[in-house]
C-alpha cells in the first residue's frame, strides 16, 4: 500500500473540492496515483449525481454579468437542493466560473454551455461531479446570453433573481440599471405589445370574453370588452408600457424618451428561483 501523505490529500482536495476523507480514500484506492485518484473522485460524483437525479433542486443562485465594455453578457441559474449550499462561497464561486466561461465563449444556448470546457472538463460533467462532492443534486437550471451596443445586468440581493437587458445604443449605466431593476420587480412578458407571443394574446382575449360573459354582458360586445381588457394587460405586462417604478407616474417608454428619444430596449432576460 502506498504511503498517503497529508500534503497529497490536501492537493487532491484543492483539485477536486471533495472532502478530506473522500480524498484520502481515493488515494488509497488509487495506490497513491494522483491522476487516478482524481478520476475516482469524478466517478463517485457522477454516481451520486445519478442517484439524486429525481430530487428537487429548487434552491441555488441566479447570476448575471457582462464584459467590461458592456457589449456582451450572460445570465446563469445553478440549482441545488438547499439554501445552505446556495449561500456557500465555493458554490457561488463555481457558478461564477461557469458564467465567466459562458461570456468568454459567447455561447447562446444551455446545451452549448454544457459542452464548453472548464478546467479541462465539460461544464455539464463538472456540474454532475459537483453534485457528488456536495452530496446534493446540482444542475444548470437556466441560461441566456445577449450581445448589443449596451448590455446591463442586475442581480437582486441574495442571488435568487437576476436580469439582463440589452439596449440599441450606449447609455448611462444607472439608466440601464434602473430598467433592469424594473424587469426584476415587475416581470414583464415582453418589451412591447408587438412582442407579446400570439398564444398569450389569444389566451388573454379568451379570458376577457369569458369574464364579460360571466358578468352578463351581451354576446355582441364581448370582443370589444375583451380588447379593452387586453389593452390593460399590455399596460401592466409589457415593459415599455408599465409604470416606471422609480417614478410612479411615467411609463418606462416615457422615462427613456425623456433621456434620449433614440434609446430602445432590444431584449431582456429574467430568471428567478421563485417562478
Amino acid at each position: 500500500m502506498a504511503d498517503i501523505k497529508a500534503a497529497d490529500v490536501a492537493k487532491l482536495r484543492k483539485a477536486t473540492g471533495a472532502g478530506m476523507m473522500d480524498c484520502k480514500k481515493a488515494l488509497i484506492e488509487a495506490n497513491g496515483d494522483f491522476d487516478h485518484a482524481v478520476e475516482e473522485i469524478r466517478k463517485k460524483g457522477q454516481a451520486i449525481a445519478n442517484k439524486r437525479a429525481d430530487r428537487d433542486a429548487t434552491e441555488g443562485v441566479v447570476l448575471a454579468k457582462t464584459t467590461t465594455d458592456n457589449k456582451n453578457g450572460a445570465i446563469v441559474v445553478l440549482n441545488c437542493e438547499t439554501d445552505f449550499v446556495a449561500i456557500n462561497e465555493d458554490f457561488i464561486s463555481f457558478a461564477t466560473s461557469i458564467l465567466d466561461k459562458a461570456i468568454e465563449t459567447k455561447v447562446s444556448t444551455l446545451d452549448e454551455l454544457k459542452e464548453v470546457e472548464l478546467e479541462g472538463h465539460k461544464i455539464g460533467d463538472l456540474v454532475a461531479e459537483k453534485s457528488g462532492i456536495i452530496g446534493e443534486k446540482i444542475e444548470l437550471g437556466g441560461f441566456a446570453s445577449a450581445s448589443s451596443e449596451m448590455v446591463i445586468p442586475y442581480i437582486h440581493q441574495g442571488n435568487k433573481l437576476a436580469t439582463l437587458v440589452s439596449f440599441n445604443k450606449e447609455i448611462d449605466a444607472q439608466v440601464g440599471r434602473d430598467v433592469a431593476m424594473q424587469v426584476a420587480a415587475m416581470s414583464p412578458v415582453s418589451v412591447d405589445k408587438d412582442n407579446v407571443p400570439a398564444d398569450v394574446v389569444a389566451k388573454e382575449l379568451e379570458i376577457g370574453r369569458e369574464q364579460a360573459r360571466l358578468d352578463g354582458k351581451p354576446e355582441a360586445i364581448l370582443d370589444k370588452i375583451a380588447q379593452g381588457k387586453l389593452g390593460k394587460f399590455y399596460k401592466e405586462n409589457t415593459l415599455m408600457n408599465q409604470i416606471f417604478v422609480k417614478d410612479g407616474k411615467a411609463t418606462v417608454a416615457t422615462y427613456l424618451k425623456g433621456i434620449d428619444a433614440e434609446i430602445k430596449v432590444n431584449s431582456f432576460e429574467r430568471f428567478s428561483l421563485n417562478n
